[in-house]
């Protein structure tokens, strides 16, 4: 066979180009770690690792995983950049032929100006550092897998101001998730400004415990208002409406038949989905008690019965059939969700806490894979008397929008669980809202008194509204409330003889009130009516009661959730923030803060700093009052 006389003229070079890939590979080293929240412990994808001096950087993946080879041997330092993070830089040791492990956990902060410029550097490599990456790929460096962000969320139109002349009635659901919070609180530590549309601000608000008075009398919980100047707007009131369900001790809730539904899907395998989702329901685990009882049905490419329905008193037992999960497959999340419900109706305790808990990215995509075709199956498996708790997990994938409907239309509520204090929060110290339901198809009707208020606009639950005849309609589902849980609305209102902004002009054919109304509803600004069903009923039943047009000094808990729907404007660039700025925020929650024995409203302080310090917002951080 003759060798072309081409060929040949390479040989020498290719066998000194050999020689010296020889040594470099039998000197060089993998370097791999994970990079996480320096607080929460959640992984950082996107993070740059660097080695210094060589040219080799890569990115963390998904799960904050990272992989750099062909490191060489020796004393080395690691860089790890990340927007909205604080920069490391740390000393290493590369052992030749072995891999070599360096976690890093960043503090939030701001990058320092040298840091991305050298980042920047590092982007705009010489020719030869790209070439000696090629050839690091070529001797076997894998690159860090590529991370696609599919989060969904449902399209928000924010409320508007509407005239009191035209729509004297405001009817809505109550709506006691809180997912809401807990997942734009992940973008913001991440130093990044969450969608507009994760932005749900009836969810921000109720995410924090408020005070409140005992609950007395028939009904299972209170109503609470209170009348106030608003703060970015001073001539307009602020009404704030607050339901409060009566707390029930852990040990005295009825017995409960739970199922675990468990989405094991490819999808999950990274460690802030099915490994936290494992801690998360171990720590639910703990807190069972004999007369409990647990079943997990999990699904991937099918669905199947893991641990049947289970005495609380084997705990052992039910945490080893967790461990055991592993992530992989497809997602058959509807053939799941039928046999859940199948598991419960066996085991179905008359009197109990009849539920099913799914825990899930939401990436459904075998099966009843749209919206309104699991909507519809929810729906059908309600009548069970199963209620639905819906728990979501990580990032990249997070199918928001999809879990949110599942929750609401299966008389259950909805939590994004992005760490461990955030699980025991949520299976915890809140168990007795999240698994005892007190009242379902629970609807706020709000009646306007034309003699004080002009207009109006409800801020946020803008999914939850309801046609003004469906308060009296006991077939229309509404919003679940659950032990402990408070519920609170706020309502923007024009006084009469203010503008009200951004409304449509008074109607020409339709009748005007030409007399004010009796001189007994004269200091009323409006009234206020809750329906509502006992758990097992068919029945609603009805409170109501007016509020004074009084306005007050504002209690510390209505400074606070002020501060919060505030800042949850600012966050959806929201026109009726009028000249409300972050330091604002800051300054109405510092005052709102209250004793807080669990943080939450100090942590709430700290984003809302963080957010303006790194200028994610930078049009709304100057001035301020």
């Amino acid at each position: 066979m003759r060798i072309p006389r081409q060929l040949l003229t390479l040989l020498p070079l290719l066998a000194l180009t050999l020689a010296a890939a020889a040594p470099a590979r039998a000197q060089t080293g993998t370097v791999t770690g994970a990079i996480t929240h320096a607080v929460t412990g959640q992984p950082i994808i996107g993070a740059v690792v660097s080695v210094e001096g060589t040219g080799l950087t890569t990115r963390s993946g998904p799960g904050g995983r990272y992989s750099i080879a062909n490191a060489p041997a020796g004393e080395q330092h690691l860089t790890v950049t990340r927007i909205g993070y604080l920069t490391q830089r740390r000393q290493i040791t590369v052992t030749s032929g072995s891999t070599t492990v360096a976690d890093f956990a960043l503090m939030a902060g701001q990058v320092i100006a040298d840091s991305i410029a050298a980042e920047r550097m590092r982007q705009q490599a010489e020719p030869r550092q790209i070439m000696l990456r090629a050839a690091s790929s070529i001797a076997g460096s894998l690159p860090a897998p590529p991370y696609f962000n599919t989060e969904s969320y449902a399209n928000i139109d924010e409320n508007d101001f509407k005239l009191v002349s035209a729509n004297p009635l405001s009817t809505f659901s109550i709506d006691v998730d809180r997912a809401s919070y807990a997942n734009i609180r992940r973008f913001l530590q991440d130093g990044e400004r969450p969608p507009v549309d994760a932005v749900r601000i009836e969810e921000m608000i109720n995410y924090f415990p408020y005070d409140w008075s005992q609950v007395r009398g028939e009904h299972p919980f209170a109503v609470t208002t209170e009348v106030w100047e608003a703060p970015w707007t001073p001539e307009h009131r602020l009404v704030r409406i607050g339901l409060h369900a009566q707390s029930i001790d852990t040990e005295d809730l009825p017995p409960s038949n739970l199922v675990f539904l468990l989405d094991v899907s490819g999808s999950m395998s990274s460690p802030d989905k099915l490994p936290l989702l494992k801690k998360a329901f171990a720590l639910l685990v703990d807190q069972l008690r004999g007369q409990d009882r647990v079943a997990i049905v999990v699904y991937a490419g099918a669905a199947g019965l893991v641990l049947p329905s289970t005495p609380g008193s084997r705990k052992d037992e039910i945490a080893a059939a967790l461990e055991k999960l592993r992530a992989g497959g497809s997602t058959a999340g509807g053939a799941g969700i039928k046999l859940a419900y199948e598991v419960a109706r066996k085991n179905h305790i008359d009197g109990g806490n009849n539920r099913v808990i799914l825990a899930t990215d939401g990436d459904f995509n075998v099966g009843a894979s749209s919206d309104a075709e699991m909507v519809r199956l929810i729906e059908k498996e309600r009548e069970s008397g199963t209620f639905l708790t819906v728990l979501g997990f990580g990032t990249g994938n997070l199918k928001d929008s999809k879990m949110e409907q599942i929750a609401d239309h299966g008389n259950g509520n909805f939590a994004y669980v992005d760490g461990l204090l955030e699980a025991r929060k949520v299976l915890i110290e809140e168990m007795g809202g999240t698994l005892l339901t007190l009242a379902k198809d629970v609807k706020l009707q709000i009646e306007f008194n034309p003699a004080r208020a002009a207009g109006y606009r409800l801020i946020g639950y803008e999914n939850r509204l309801l046609a003004d005849e469906d308060f009296n309609d006991d077939t229309k589902d509404a919003g679940e409330l659950g032990a402990g849980h408070t519920v609170t609305a706020l309502y923007e209102v024009v006084p009469v003889g203010v503008d009200v902004p951004r409304a449509v002009d008074a109607l020409r054919y339709q009748p005007q009130p030409d007399d004010p109304p009796p001189a007994v509803f004269e200091g009323e600004l409006m009234y206020v009516k809750v329906r509502y069903k006992d758990p097992d009923g068919t029945r609603s039943k009805l409170l109501e009661q007016p509020v004074a047009d009084r306005v007050r000094s504002p209690s510390t808990d209505f400074r606070f959730a002020t501060a919060v729907a505030g800042f949850g404007m600012l966050l959806r660039d929201s026109p009726h923030a009028g000249d409300l700025t972050l330091n604002d925020v800051v300054h109405l929650a510092e005052r709102g803060k209250g004793d807080d024995p669990r943080g939450y409203r100090g942590e709430f302080i700290r984003l809302v700093e963080a957010t303006r310090d790194l200028g994610l917002l930078k049009e709304r951080t100057e001035g301020g009052r």
